[in-house]
């Protein structure tokens, strides 16, 4: 299997580095293939603005969704959105690594995202507008894996912690951003009190990151709702019979 890790962490003693080079290791001796995209180390540029369309179909005014479906269909786009959607393509599994920054991935990787994420590509697949989209898309069939790094204790992240519950606040990332393409998504591998670890506590956390991709591709996804398997008839709304006096996030889970 083909696994693509991309990764946003500048420091190379960092947690998050130790988990890319652990993760490299482990997978090869297992006989899969790498490819890695560091995104400090590239110098990826995290804005999208016109650079990123060559040969613009509207020069008037700037239409990211028109211009990217233009980009994507006609092979204009920059060389940089093409290269990483190669081997995002390619891959059977993407990881992503990053450290939990204001609730969030940093935003070299959210740029990342905003300009490999194409329209034709990750939404409007088959320019049919939102007809293939949560769990069915171009990414269908690829699992995806968050391994996040947090700074502060798993108390604060549990479903009473202050910061609110981990998965809520990753929602709009496994849901929204990989779910939404097709993907299967893995239940996040955290890691809590990142800066405090001692070596024995840095050997447990590595024997747990093994574990976890050894079964990268017999584990469970996350459980949540396909838009097209019937639990949202008009494509957009939960059928009423169906948690009718629950609300928030986890009504978008199966039970």
């Amino acid at each position: 299997m083909n696994i693509l890790l991309v990764y946003a962490q500048p420091e190379p003693s960092s947690l998050t580095q130790h988990l890319v080079r652990e993760a490299e290791k482990f997978l090869l001796q297992h006989n899969h293939r790498v490819s890695h995209s560091d995104l400090y180390a590239m110098g990826w540029k995290s804005v999208m603005d016109e650079a990123d369309f060559t040969q613009r179909k509207v020069s008037e005014r700037l239409s990211f969704i028109h211009e990217s479906e233009n980009a994507f269909s006609t092979g204009t786009q920059a060389e940089d959105i093409h290269i990483e959607q190669q081997k995002l393509q390619a891959a059977d599994a993407l990881i992503l690594l990053f450290p939990l920054w204001w609730f969030s991935m940093p935003a070299i990787m959210k740029g990342w995202i905003d300009r490999v994420w194409a329209y034709g590509l990750a939404y409007g697949y088959k320019n049919a507008g939102n007809r293939y989209r949560y769990g069915e898309g171009a990414f269908a069939g690829k699992r995806a894996l968050l391994t996040v790094s947090i700074g502060g204790p798993s108390v604060d992240y549990g479903s009473r912690g202050i910061n609110g519950k981990l998965d809520d606040l990753l929602f709009p990332i496994t849901h929204g951003t990989l779910f939404y393409t097709g993907m299967e998504v893995l239940p996040t591998f955290a890691i809590y009190n990142s800066g405090k670890l001692n070596e024995t506590m840095m050997k447990n956390v590595t024997e747990n990151w093994q574990k976890r991709l050894y079964t990268l591709f017999s584990e469970s996804p996350i459980s949540f709702r396909l838009q097209n398997g019937g639990d949202y008839s008009d494509g957009h709304t939960l059928n009423p019979p169906i948690k009718t006096n629950a609300t928030g996030l986890s009504i978008h889970h199966r039970d």
